[in-house]
């Protein structure tokens, strides 16, 4: 499984490079195309509890910083 993260920055908020090293602290990798970031769970079966914690994650560590952002886990 992966989850996927798309960030909508703001010209009043943190510097993208930030942004960027915050989640890469947390595991994900930088792509290209729709996402932005993906996280690469492995061939884990990810449950329910464990992605709204993952979310909950990511909240924390962008708090803050006035980005947006969408996650998908496929």
């Amino acid at each position: 499984m992966k989850t996927y993260l798309k960030i909508y920055f703001n010209s009043e908020g943190a510097l993208p490079s930030e942004v960027k090293n915050q989640l890469m602290n947390l595991g994900f990798k930088a792509t290209s195309g729709n996402y932005d970031f993906v996280y690469d769970w492995g061939n884990k079966d990810v449950r329910l509890e464990e992605l709204v914690w993952f979310a909950d994650k990511i909240h924390s560590v962008l708090k803050g910083t006035k980005v947006l952002f969408s996650i998908e886990t496929i």
